[in-house]
């Protein structure tokens, strides 16, 4: 089994990456702050203003390590990766699939079915965990709506109607999304998913974790040897990692938003850890995103039973094994691609 390492994420404004022997150093004002080996490093996320040296990059693209550049507020600027890995006959069928109409609705329901029964899942333990604090009706109607969807996929047949189930679900999904908020109701209200820019608080932290998974999955789907680019449910778009959001749909309510109500109603993040900028977006402060990088890296340390490949492993390897599953099913080795349905 591949294992877990750690993601180096640089917030601190004005930080320099290099290399020095085979470790990586960050330097701050000159003086080196933190070394760390090669080998106990999976993946660099900078946000800002973060300057990596040329020799770093090109040792992280030997060594098979991504590195992203991001806003200083968590949004997608650019990505660096080293030389195309896997087996040039892999992305050429990916590619082959991509173009079958047959195989793309196959894949795109798969996505999300898995995506639908995750949220209805995340809804289940909140009633399940704080029922005398919640609105049971509305949560219970909207498990029910979820139910629902996930029989329709099944009757489906193009990928257009499953976009439209999707987009149906989500609708659902977010609009209770609110009443998953158990503390400090006042200060986090979560009206409706707002991406660019984020409007409120739960939104800005929901879209930054996004972003970070997103950046976890790519790199695992350039590691098994996919291209990120070239999707079944999200359309080709230049610029646009559609496979890496396909794959994304399924690990955002298990990974993401179970994070973003936690550190809500665990009051590990209050309302004067945000600020509204000009434009009208709510981003968060240093200190606010250091706490979110810290628990995402120890939320994917945490462990769950996979019901395809019937392992426990962290929560981090599901990027790699998802990843994995679907380059076997592109490959033939398996019979369809299996999601990863949270228990």
């Amino acid at each position: 089994m591949r294992k877990l390492l750690n993601t180096l994420y640089v917030g601190t404004q004005g930080s320099y990456l290099r290399k020095e022997g085979e470790t990586i150093v960050v330097e701050q004002e000159t003086n080196k702050v933190l070394q760390l080996p090669v080998h106990t490093i999976g993946g660099i996320v900078a946000f800002g203003n973060v300057l990596c040296s040329p020799f770093l990059l090109g040792f992280c693209a030997e060594k098979d390590i991504g590195v992203s550049f991001l806003t200083e507020h968590g949004r997608f600027l650019a990505s660096v990766n080293g030389p195309v890995r896997g087996n040039v006959l892999l992305r050429r069928t990916q590619y082959r699939h991509a173009d079958d109409p047959e195989i793309t609705s196959l894949n795109a329901a798969n996505f999300v079915a898995a995506k639908i029964a995750n949220c209805r899942i995340v809804l289940l333990r909140t009633l399940r965990d704080h029922r005398t604090k919640l609105n049971t009706t509305i949560l219970e109607n909207a498990v029910q709506h979820l139910a629902q969807y996930l029989k329709q996929i099944e009757r489906v047949s193009t990928t257009d109607e499953i976009r439209g189930i999707e987009g149906a679900a989500a609708a659902v999904y977010f609009s209770v999304f609110d009443h998953l908020i158990i503390d400090q109701k006042n200060d986090f209200q979560f009206h409706e998913r707002s991406r660019r820019p984020p409007l409120d608080e739960a939104n800005a932290l929901l879209s930054f974790t996004y972003t970070l998974i997103a950046h976890d999955v790519r790199s695992a789907l350039e590691t098994v040897g996919l291209d990120p680019s070239v999707g079944f449910l999200h359309r080709d778009r230049p610029g646009r990692p559609g496979l890496a959001l396909d794959l994304m749909e399924e690990l955002r309510p298990v990974i993401a938003d179970r994070l973003v109500l936690s550190l809500i109603n665990r009051r590990q993040l209050t309302k004067k850890d945000f600020k509204r900028a000009e434009n009208g977006a709510v981003v968060m402060s240093d200190d606010a995103r250091k706490v979110l990088l810290t628990e995402y890296q120890n939320r994917k340390q945490s462990e769950v039973q996979h019901p395809y490949i019937k392992e426990t492993i962290p929560i981090g390897l599901l990027f790699f094994v998802q990843a994995n599953l679907l380059a076997r099913s592109i490959r033939g080795d398996i019979d369809g691609y299996p999601p990863f349905f949270w228990r």
